[in-house]
């Protein structure tokens, strides 16, 4: 290991596990190549000798709480060019190479321009490593931030020239043994390391690290350290500890953003504003890829699907209780349209008092864009655990292992999910919702226990009694009035299957004839007419087949009604026959 981290091995036993993972790698002297990612553009903390905690950006974190501001640390970006940790640093390269390159311009030495600057790098480094090998060497550390803009992700026939020389270079210094023995380190910096060449990244030569947001822990700290320079005011009841366990997703300069912000309005952070603010970050540091759903509803909202309800109510007990082991990694919801899945999902999310989120469109038509964001929305997932994830028409919205004609960006994808989702580590932490209405066309690899591993299904409502009870919790979710009136004589007569969403649609279209006619209450006359005159949407064998795949994916029989409770031979050979009739090919 490095002296500087040989005389500090006792402040290595307090640093995050991602820079001991980084120490014990370095010191193994095994690469010389390493990619750091994620949460990089954050303050991270370094913990002083006497326990408190002082903030820094990546470079300077990695330069002093690492290396210890020792022997050569030098920075590039594609802005600045080469800069050095101190200024003593940089004389003594710009010395050295003069005397090896004379008549050169010091400028081309710090140049922009990575073929200038790379290539005067790399002989300043082979330069100070000794001759002799029995001869310590000094240290050498380069860090290269924006990384992507030096070796972008995608395609290699886009590449530019500039583009393939550092690319050959940086992998050449990676297999380099000269670099590895001379104590010769380089350092890639990027948030997302699908934004990086894969050839890079994934070569065995290269070492990754991610950077994780900053835990409760952290960010209790950093508020402490706010509060004694007296910059972080609170509302009355609140302390640094309850607002960092209420701001999981923040990292800190998005903390200090709202610290900063009511103090110059010389107003207390509030429970309200940081709920309200937090979800407008975590949406911005999305770029528009995760939604919060808002939910005011528990499960006392939905109606029916008594067996679904009872069971994830006993599993919002568990997390509840901090019991996150005996809480499924997944959910897989199957129905019919219209049977309130979403609802259900949403009502769950209320039940357990954690936020909800639904994925958006995270795919582009750019390579390599489509992997990028789906990193940084699962490192945004990790930080703002526990959390809840809704993915709507599931089928449609993954994909498949399988899929061609994109150059491999939906197999990629696909493996990000699968592996993400199949992490236990997050258990009862990240609660996934698979929504669909067709199970069949989902990937067994996401169905599989391990991922989504309970299948519920919701059915329509078949008795009298159902649809009453599916009524009158529909009045009080649109908050309608409505006259008494009895409700079951109109299903009586009104005999075909019938959904909940075209209940809601009969009391919409009810309402309106009420107001029409200057009216706040919806009467029996009003239902009556509105049920005589409602057409039924009329695509049986589709419905008929949403109904039997979602019983065959059931993980209960409990759930499933009588009537789908068909021997599972005679039940595939009807799913097959019906997506032959509707044209399917599978």
């Amino acid at each position: 290991m490095s002296k500087y981290i040989a005389k500090n091995s006792d402040l290595i036993r307090n640093w995050p596990d991602w820079v001991r993972e980084f120490a014990v790698k370095y010191g193994s002297k095994t690469a010389n190549l390493y990619v750091v990612h994620g949460n990089i553009r954050d303050l991270l903390p370094k913990e002083t000798e006497e326990g408190e905690f002082t903030f820094a950006e990546i470079n300077q974190y990695i330069a002093e709480k690492i290396f210890g501001n020792e022997d050569i640390i030098a920075y590039y970006d594609r802005s600045n060019g080469v800069s050095f940790c101190t200024d003593a640093m940089e004389g003594e390269y710009e010395a050295v190479l003069s005397k090896r390159f004379p008549g050169t311009a010091k400028d081309d030495f710090i140049s922009n321009d990575p073929e200038k600057s790379f290539y005067y790098l790399e002989k300043y480094f082979l330069m100070r490593i000794p001759k002799d090998r029995r001869t310590s060497s000094p240290r050498t550390v380069l860090i290269i931030d924006y990384a992507e803009y030096i070796i972008p992700g995608g395609d290699l026939l886009r590449f530019s020239d500039v583009d393939r020389y550092c690319l050959v270079t940086l992998n050449r210094w990676a297999n380099n043994p000269e670099f590895t023995e001379g104590d010769v380190s380089v350092i890639l910096l990027t948030e997302n390391l699908a934004d990086v060449s894969p050839r890079l990244v994934g070569s065995s030569s290269t070492v990754t690290i991610g950077v994780p947001f900053p835990n409760e822990s952290v960010r209790a700290s950093f508020l402490h350290s706010r509060e004694r320079e007296g910059l972080l005011m609170l509302d009355r009841g609140l302390t640094p500890e309850r607002v960092a366990s209420v701001t999981s997703g923040l990292n800190l300069m998005n903390l200090d953003r709202l610290i900063l912000e009511r103090h110059e309005e010389n107003k207390a952070l509030t429970m309200e504003y940081l709920s309200r603010k937090k979800k407008e970050l975590i949406e911005q540091e999305a770029v528009g890829l995760l939604e919060f759903m808002e939910t005011q509803y528990t499960l006392d909202a939905v109606s029916g699907h008594d067996f679904v309800k009872r069971q994830l109510r006993n599993h919002a007990k568990a997390i509840k209780r901090g019991q996150p082991e005996v809480v499924p990694m997944g959910y897989l919801i199957a129905g019919p349209v219209g049977t309130g899945k979403s609802f259900m999902v949403s009502a769950f999310a209320g039940e357990i008092g954690i936020p909800m989120v639904t994925f958006r469109n995270f795919r582009s038509k750019w390579q390599g864009e489509s992997e990028s964001n789906l990193e940084k929305v699962l490192n945004i997932l990790r930080s703002m655990a526990p959390v809840a994830v809704m993915i709507d028409e599931a089928d449609a919205f993954l994909g498949d292992r399988d899929q061609d004609g994109d150059s491999g960006t939906s197999n990629r994808v696909f493996a990000q999910i699968a592996s993400f989702m199949g992490d236990t580590s997050y258990r009862g932490k990240i609660i996934w919702f698979l929504i669909t209405c067709r199970p069949d066309l989902l990937p067994i690899d996401l169905k599989r226990q391990g991922r989504a591993e309970e299948h519920f299904a919701l059915f329509y409502p078949e008795t009298i009694a159902e649809k009453t009870a599916l009524f009158t919790t529909l009045v009080k979710k649109l908050k309608f009035g409505v006259h008494t009136f009895p409700v079951p004589d109109l299903f009586k007569r009104y005999e075909h299957e019938v959904s909940g969403a075209e209940i809601e649609s009969m009391l919409i279209r009810a309402m309106q004839r009420a107001v029409m006619e200057g009216r706040t209450m919806i009467s029996k006359k009003d239902m009556e007419e509105v049920m005589e005159d409602f057409i039924p949407p009329v695509y049986p064998h589709a419905i008929r087949l949403q109904n039997l795949v979602a019983a065959v994916e059931c993980t209960s029989k409990k759930m499933v009604p009588r009537r789908f409770q068909l021997d599972n031979t005679r039940m595939v050979q009807e799913i097959q026959e019906l997506k032959t009739l509707l044209g399917e090919r599978k």
